[in-house]
């Protein structure tokens, strides 16, 4: 029998949820001043200390919370929070808190009940997240130590292990204004309404043919997945993220660091909004034009060629393209300097020092480099200045034109950091935390050819082109040699990329080739658009193996075989 009073952590992670027979809790609201504390980590951390800050300390924090019947709303769910007020050393972590619980559990008779919500540890230095829970006690204004844990993670970076971690620090309890509290309630009721039905992977293996699914979730290894899940008719049908101490409790209030899966999101959805509200031209425009600092070439590298990872700069590796390898020098040229690089300054001096022009012309090699994308927001940002005005923000008006209408409240996501307190540029290399809601209805826009609702959000015509890889570039190809123009989809040219997108070769059972549309971020995540209208999200951490380990079987494409058994393409 589980004991609901939990003196050793990590715990069970039932412990985080409402047991059968739970009783109604009274109402909760207030702030909770949170003091830094001490996280406990299995294996111990080897090199926690990065740029002064303590990856083994919570940080400190102040967190709101009102309930909602037997929700726990948090004020700041979906931001990122970060640690305040001076330190001898500071935290290296922020957090991102989730909707959680209220309960009274029914082995206690005192006047004490429980709060447990979902909490995420993140940083501002990389796109790295822990997907955790929490707890507390309170009675009245009284609340008790917090309790923690982490026993899931997507890939790490800068720390280079993965780890499990828990603790518990005191806090103290500060009442919340009425008023306030009422518009919380109200506007998270709105936000949950919003969100698309879901349903357990066990309802869909009911309705699915007999081992239609195997495989699902693969290549990737099974011990490497963080979740996996499948986008049918606009229901998310999603498998348990499993863990050391049992399924995680909050799965629909995870969320990720999806890394370069950023890349087929901020980028594309800002060029496709700001071309369905001022013409295709955008993707002309040129990065030298909207970035100072930059090597001259930079003046003739359009939009367009950045988002294609074809800018013609970034000479580090080979320069032999024939045939050409899309990730030689990727991480060349100092890359771990440049990705630490805390300011927007700062990195433009990196990729000036480190980085210098291929012999060829922009927009006909592919070479995989962030710094291509990282440039491309920032002079996305700048064009988006230049018409709006001084104070608008492109994270902005993604959040308001393209994401708010779909139906996601918040997009927490990596910018610089500025000295004087100024804003930060959003990063559009990474830095995107995300739920499966937000996921799938990224996905469903695209697949709705960016339409929403009878609202056309982005450029019908040039999202219709993206999905179809029309302009696409081959990977291994090089159209400075000659031809003309883009080689298309076909079986013969493998994998393409545009705008984001990898677009991998499949060939179906009855022998028909497709380029399936995908999502892609390290440590093996993907999101799949597939012709049969359904989406597949499969969020992995297969970073920083152990020499020796792999991520991936060499089974091929499971998951987009087990859609198409599902349901055949077209």
């Amino acid at each position: 029998m589980l004991i609901r009073r939990q003196s050793e952590f990590p715990a069970a992670n039932e412990y985080f949820r409402p047991p059968a027979g739970a009783r109604a809790a009274p109402e909760f609201s207030g702030l909770l001043h949170i003091r830094q504390g001490r996280i406990e980590t299995d294996p111990r951390l080897e090199n926690p200390r990065i740029q002064g800050r303590d990856a083994r300390l919570f940080p400190r924090i102040t967190l709101g919370f009102v309930s909602n019947g037997d929700v726990l709303v948090p004020l700041q769910r979906g931001q990122i929070v970060a640690e305040h007020g001076p330190a001898e050393v500071p935290s290296y972590w922020s957090v991102i808190p989730q909707f959680g619980r209220i309960w009274r559990d029914p082995s206690e008779d005192g006047p004490w009940s429980r709060a447990a919500f979902p909490l995420m540890l993140v940083s501002d230095t990389e796109n790295h997240a822990h997907q955790g829970v929490a707890t507390f006690r309170y009675q009245g204004r009284e609340v008790s130590e917090l309790q923690f844990q982490f026993a899931q993670q997507t890939a790490p970076y800068l720390l280079q292990q993965h780890f499990i971690g828990w603790g518990r620090v005191r806090m103290k309890f500060a009442p919340l204004a009425g008023r306030e509290a009422a518009r919380h309630r109200a506007s998270a009721q709105a936000e949950l309404a919003r969100r698309l039905p879901h349903r357990p992977w066990a309802d869909l293996l009911r309705e699915a043919p007999a081992h239609s699914l195997d495989g699902f979730g693969g290549p990737v290894l099974e011990r490497w997945r963080v979740i996996a899940a499948l986008v049918r008719d606009g229901t998310i049908y999603h498998q348990e993220s499993s863990t050391s101490y049992g399924d995680y409790p909050y799965p629909l209030e995870m969320r990720f660091g999806v890394r370069s899966v950023m890349k087929s999101i901020g980028a594309p959805l800002a060029l496709l909004r700001l071309a369905q509200v001022y013409g295709p031209y955008v993707l002309t425009l040129k990065i030298g034009d909207y970035v100072a600092g930059l090597d001259p070439k930079y003046r003739a590298v359009r939009f367009i060629d950045a988002a294609n990872m074809a800018t013609g700069f970034g000479g580090t590796g080979s320069w032999s393209t024939q045939p050409n390898d899309p990730l030689d020098g990727y991480l060349e040229g100092d890359y771990e300097a440049w990705f630490a690089a805390p300011s927007h300054r700062d990195k433009v001096r990196q990729i000036r020092r480190s980085l210098r022009p291929y012999p060829w012309d922009p927009g006909t090699v592919m070479r995989y480099r962030d710094q291509d994308f990282y440039l491309l927001g920032a002079a996305i940002d700048r064009f988006v200045k230049t018409v709006r005005g001084p104070r608008a923000d492109a994270w902005d008006l993604l959040q308001s034109e393209v994401f708010e209408p779909i139906g996601i409240a918040y997009a927490p996501t990596v910018r610089t950091r500025e000295s004087r307190s100024r804003r930060g540029l959003p990063w559009f290399n990474a830095g995107y935390y995300p739920t499966l809601d937000d996921l799938a209805k990224i996905a469903i826009l695209y697949q709705s050819r960016g339409a929403h609702r009878g609202e056309q959000i982005l450029h019908r015509g040039l999202t219709e082109g993206l999905l179809s890889a029309r302009g696409a570039l081959a990977k291994q190809a090089d159209l400075s040699l000659g031809g003309e123009g883009s080689p298309g989809p076909t079986a013969a040219n493998g994998e393409l990329y545009q705008m984001g997108f990898h677009f991998r070769p499949y060939l179906d059972t009855r022998g028909k080739p497709y380029h399936v549309p995908t999502m892609w971020g390290a440590g093996e995540s993907e999101v799949i658009l597939y012709p049969n209208g359904m989406i597949s999200i499969v969020i992995a951490k297969a970073l920083e193996l152990a020499p020796g380990e792999t991520a991936r079987s060499n089974a091929g494409s499971e998951t987009v075989r087990a859609v198409e058994r599902f349901k055949p393409f077209d």
